[in-house]
This record gives C-alpha cells, sequence and structure tokens, in this order.
C-alpha cells in the first residue's frame, strides 16, 4: 500500500490560477497583454485629447495633396504636381534602392575584410584589421559627411569638361566624374528589347539551377563540373544572341556635354554615391567580424583533413569551411542588414531623398501632419525590415544543419 495516496482532483478553482504551475504561465501573460493593451490605449486617447485641444485631428487626407516639390532620383515616374503619396512611393524606392546596393556592398566587403583578417599574409590581415577598427569605431553620419566632402572635392565641376580642351575628359569616353555624380551610359529600350531581358532574366535562373546540380553532383559523385565559365557563358552569351537576333533592340544613350550642364545617359548623384559607399564599408567592416567568428567557430582540424586530401586553399575555404561557417554567420548579418537599411534614413543630411526626406521631411513641414507622417514612416520601416528577416531567416533555414 502507497504510504502517499492520490488525492482526487477537486475541481477548478480560481485559486489554481497562481498556485496550480499548469494555469499560472497562462495567467501571468493574460495579466502582461492587457496591461499593455491598456497602456496602448491611454497613449492613443491621450494622444487624440491632446490634438483636438489644438484643434487637429487625425486625418491622412493630405496624402491626396499635390507634393508641390521634385526629387531626385527617382525610380518612377514623378512630378511635383504629384500627390503626397506618390512622393512617399518615390522616397521608398529610394530608400529600397540604396538598401539594395548596400547590402550587396557591404556582404563583398565584409566577406573579403573577414577571410583576409585570417590571412597568413601579415600585411593584408593588419590591413582587413585597421579597415574594420577605424570604420566601426566611428559613427556612420561622419563617414557620410566625410565621403560626401570627398566626392565635392575628387570629381570634376561640369563646367571643365567644356570647351576644345577641357581640363578633364570622359572616361573610356563614356564616364565623367563630376560634382553632381557620375554620368554614365544609359540603355535605350527599343520594341523587342522586353524579348532581351527575358532571356537575360531566365540566364540567372538557370545560373541558380546550374550552380545547384554542380554542388549535387560533387556531393554525390565526387566530380568537380566547370564552374565560372559555365557561370560567365549563361550570363552574357544567351542575352547577346537574343540581342543580335532581335535585330539590336537595346541601345546606348552616352553622355554628352551640353551648354552649362551634361546631356544623355544617366545621373549617378553624389549623395546616392556618398551614402552608398559610406554605409558599405561602414557596415561591412561589422559583416567582416561576423564573417571571422563563423570561420574560427570551425573545427581546425577539417580544414587540416581537407588539406591532407589534397585541395587547395580557395577550396577547402570554398567547399568545406564557408558552407559550415554560414550557420554562425548568417543569423548575425540579418541583423546588420536590418541597420544598414535603418541607417539609410540619415540621407537628409547629404541631400539624399528618401522616404525620411521626403514624407517625414518636405511633407511634414507642408502639411503639419507631423504624428501622421511619423507614424506612416514607422510602419514603412517596420514593413521592409520584416521583409528582410523573413528572407533572411528563409535563407538561413535552407543552410541550417539539418537533422535526419
Amino acid at each position: 500500500m502507497s504510504l502517499i495516496e492520490d488525492r482526487p482532483d477537486s475541481g477548478f478553482t480560481l485559486s489554481k490560477l497562481f498556485n496550480d504551475s499548469r494555469y499560472r504561465g497562462y495567467t501571468f501573460q493574460v495579466i502582461a497583454g492587457i496591461a499593455i493593451i491598456a497602456l496602448i490605449a491611454v497613449l492613443i486617447m491621450n494622444a487624440t485629447a491632446n490634438l483636438e485641444r489644438l484643434g487637429k485631428d487625425i486625418s491622412f487626407g493630405f496624402l491626396e495633396q499635390p507634393a508641390g516639390y521634385d526629387i531626385y532620383p527617382k525610380l518612377i515616374p514623378y512630378t511635383s504636381q504629384s500627390t503626397h503619396l506618390h512622393a512617399a512611393f518615390v522616397g521608398v524606392m529610394n530608400t529600397l534602392l540604396v538598401a539594395f546596393l548596400g547590402c550587396i556592398a557591404a556582404t563583398f566587403f565584409g566577406v573579403v575584410a573577414g577571410v583576409l583578417r585570417l590571412s597568413n599574409n601579415w600585411l593584408l590581415a593588419k590591413l582587413m584589421a585597421v579597415y574594420v577598427e577605424v570604420f566601426r569605431n566611428v559613427p556612420v553620419l561622419l563617414w557620410i559627411l566625410l565621403i560626401m566632402q570627398i566626392v565635392a572635392i575628387s570629381f570634376a565641376n561640369p563646367l571643365d569638361f567644356k570647351g576644345d580642351e577641357p581640363a578633364e575628359t570622359l572616361l573610356w569616353g563614356m564616364f565623367a566624374f563630376t560634382t553632381l555624380g557620375i554620368y554614365t551610359p544609359a540603355p535605350v529600350w527599343n520594341p523587342g528589347s522586353g524579348i532581351v531581358v527575358g532571356v537575360f532574366i531566365a540566364s540567372i535562373i538557370a545560373m541558380v539551377f546550374y550552380a545547384k546540380y554542380r554542388r549535387k553532383v560533387l556531393f554525390d559523385t565526387g566530380r568537380m563540373l566547370p564552374g565560372w565559365p559555365v557561370m560567365l557563358a549563361l550570363f552574357f552569351v544567351p542575352a547577346i544572341l537574343a540581342h543580335f537576333v532581335m535585330g539590336q533592340p537595346v541601345g546606348v544613350d552616352y553622355p554628352q556635354m551640353g551648354f552649362f550642364k551634361f546631356e544623355g545617359g544617366a545621373l549617378i548623384g553624389g549623395p546616392l554615391i556618398a551614402l552608398w559607399l559610406a554605409l558599405s564599408l561602414y557596415t561591412g567592416a561589422f559583416i567582416a567580424e561576423n564573417v571571422r567568428a563563423g570561420i574560427l567557430a570551425i573545427s581546425k582540424g577539417q580544414t587540416e583533413a581537407a588539406a591532407a586530401l589534397g585541395l587547395r586553399s580557395n577550396r577547402i575555404m570554398s567547399l568545406v569551411v564557408l558552407p559550415q561557417a554560414l550557420r554562425v554567420i548568417i543569423p548575425p548579418v540579418i541583423s546588420q542588414f536590418l541597420n544598414l537599411t535603418k541607417n539609410s534614413s540619415l540621407a537628409a543630411f547629404i541631400g539624399y531623398q528618401e522616404i525620411t526626406g521626403t514624407l517625414m521631411g518636405v511633407t511634414l513641414n507642408q502639411t503639419g501632419r507631423s504624428f501622421e507622417a511619423v507614424l506612416l514612416g514607422m510602419l514603412i520601416y517596420l514593413t521592409i525590415s520584416l521583409l528582410i528577416s523573413f528572407g533572411g531567416n528563409m535563407y538561413n533555414s535552407s543552410v541550417k544543419l539539418k537533422e535526419r
């Protein structure tokens, strides 16, 4: 006979919400949820009451009013007579542009610097260490302002290109580096160019599938298929063939100096260049440390074993070390991508008009709708950040260690 007899369940009582471990956790979660909802409700009521006291109401009708200001750069059609909502979309596109370019460049700088910091070459390792320590220990705003000043000082005045013997000449007859930015050739889309673009996109998709197939063959059979030659052929050859088969529909418009400025081509503005370089170099310094930590997390014995099998250093890094290090590298790199995207809001200091400069800058000052403009700006940044996190987490799930 058991010394301790099982006591029958006496049923549910209110005391169990705090005394019974089966319900205690849910009880505190419900209380915390109610407290948070009550706090948000109080803040909203106070904000509404204060706005009413000032004779204001919460309204988003200002988004349909004419903006009355110009924006540069603009990736979608826009005029000063477009609405504030349209101006906000242009600002969002400019934010996405610098975030996309910055993430790509920061990843390149970070991976190169992180790998070279572990190099046996003393000079390269120290140079990368100096780059990392200098960039990550100085505020990014100062780097943005410094690079903007370097662009303004180093590049030539557009008028220097005028005349029979200009002080500066076009680089390769196509590029002009001026204080306004860099003038580059621009594509001209004639009828039939859409097919060429479609073939080019299909080529990129084919490259991705070939890379996966090449990796599968390597792991299944140990046979190494050609890499970069096939990749470059897929990247260039189909699009070039389609271009000539369709009668060369994609043209090129080269910049030419007019009376007071360049005409034709495309202008990559100085503020975009400065913001892109500053954010890329700054964020790349942090990514370099993530890469270095990921590589050091891999057992040295695996590197030695790969070397004993006769693999070259570059093969060891690409086939043995980095695939495993990605599981350590990717999570903090996602956070760095988020930081880069949010740091793009500092563009207002150098005149690059992204969402902070349009919706939360000029639009806010013109309409006086500070609460609505800031709230919309926060929601936009939140949406962009969540999308970046979602994409990064999906990629992280694809490379993480899968248990059998």
